[in-house]
This record gives structure tokens, C-alpha cells and sequence, in this order.
């Protein structure tokens, strides 16, 4: 009986929400093992957002958009806020409603600035050019 309370106390936790760091400006090598030792798998781009699974002294297991699982030096990472576009193409909205007029269109694979949530699934971005709007969180990852 003990072992079905404990069980459900867990199912009714709220769920960790997922920590998102962004590769900083000079880019980062992702390894196979938190050694620089260890094997090179990818060079991924500034701004590219990482999810942080582990944290060690110098090193962040993370996961990127395709749920691929490495390890990155922290000191390659930073605090900023981005998404990345996941969709094909994402219409950014002026207003969080899928009405409003479009403000600007994101191809796949571009980073935008986080600049808040804006709830019911809603995201506010600015791209590099300065242009803001709304997004779907569905056509990105990374928020």
C-alpha cells in the first residue's frame, strides 16, 4: 500500500519544466562523453538552443532538437533565450492570435530571440533583423 501512495504522489508532481541554454557566439563542439578527450559528434552554430539534462563542474549533458543526447563545455553556453524553427516555414503573427496579421515568416532551422511566453501556446520572438511577432510553440522547439 505504501509502495501505491508513494507512486501516486509522484504521478501528481508538477513536472520539472526544461532548462534551455543557447550556444554562445563562437559555437560549440558536442562530444560523445564530457571530455574534450572524448568524440567529436557535431559543431553546432551560435544560438542554437540545448536542452540541460546534467549538469557537471565544466560540462552539460544536453539534448538538441532532434532529441539527440551529448555533452558540450558550459563555459560554451549562455543564458539568452531562443527557439528554433522546427516547422518547415512559421507565420509570426502581430498579436498571439492565429487572425492577426503576419509580421514576418521563419524557415526552418532559424533561431529567434525569446522574448516572453505569451501563454496558450503562444511565443513573442524577434528575429536577427529586429522584426517581432508572435509564434505558435508548436512550430518551434526550445521556448
Amino acid at each position: 500500500m505504501k509502495i501505491l501512495a508513494f507512486a501516486l504522489c509522484l504521478l501528481a508532481a508538477p513536472a520539472a519544466a526544461a532548462e534551455f541554454r543557447v550556444v554562445g557566439e563562437s559555437g560549440a563542439v558536442l562530444y560523445d562523453a564530457p571530455s574534450t578527450q572524448a568524440t567529436p559528434l557535431f559543431v553546432v552554430t551560435r544560438f542554437y538552443p540545448l536542452e540541460v539534462v546534467v549538469e557537471l563542474e565544466a560540462w552539460a549533458k544536453v539534448r538538441d532538437a532532434t532529441g539527440m543526447i551529448s555533452w558540450v563545455e558550459k563555459s560554451a553556453l549562455t543564458d539568452k533565450r531562443m527557439v528554433l524553427v522546427t516547422a518547415a516555414s512559421a507565420e509570426a503573427r502581430q498579436r498571439p492570435d492565429d487572425a492577426a496579421p503576419v509580421a514576418f515568416v521563419a524557415a526552418q532551422n532559424v533561431a529567434l530571440e525569446l522574448v516572453e511566453p505569451a501563454g496558450a501556446g503562444w511565443l513573442h520572438v524577434r528575429a536577427a533583423d529586429g522584426a517581432d511577432g508572435f509564434l505558435r510553440a508548436s512550430a518551434c522547439w526550445g521556448g
